[in-house]
């Protein structure tokens, strides 16, 4: 009888090895599926990321397009410029933002 008592022991740890093994391999095969999954969410955002960065490109270019269209007064420029010691890019940016209103882009400049 001890005979077989060794054999049912040998088998037992046999199929708990098996358990582990089995445990073992799931476990990779999952990692394995998760790094599909997480690639193909990374591949997802990626491309969101892109499409969202076209259309804020293409809204920058239609809003300085826009600007460009308004006509601004280039005295009014020399005197926001000068009278508030500011580069004439910002106080020309700044008039066609306002429609060329100086009053409205002075106001907006101290504020």
């Amino acid at each position: 009888m001890e005979g077989g008592g060794e054999g049912e022991i040998e088998r037992v740890e046999n199929s708990k090895d098996l358990q582990q093994q089995s445990k073992a391999f799931d476990k990779l095969t999952d990692r394995v599926e998760d790094r599909q999954l997480d690639s193909t969410r990374v591949q997802e955002a990626m491309a969101s990321i892109a499409a969202s960065s076209e259309a804020d490109w293409n809204a920058m270019r239609l809003r300085e397009k826009e600007l460009a269209a308004v006509k601004i007064n280039a005295a009014d420029v020399d005197i926001i410029a000068n009278e508030l010691e500011l580069d004439k890019k910002v106080a020309e940016r700044t008039l066609r933002e306002h429609k060329g209103d100086a009053v409205a882009a002075i106001r907006h400049l101290l504020h």
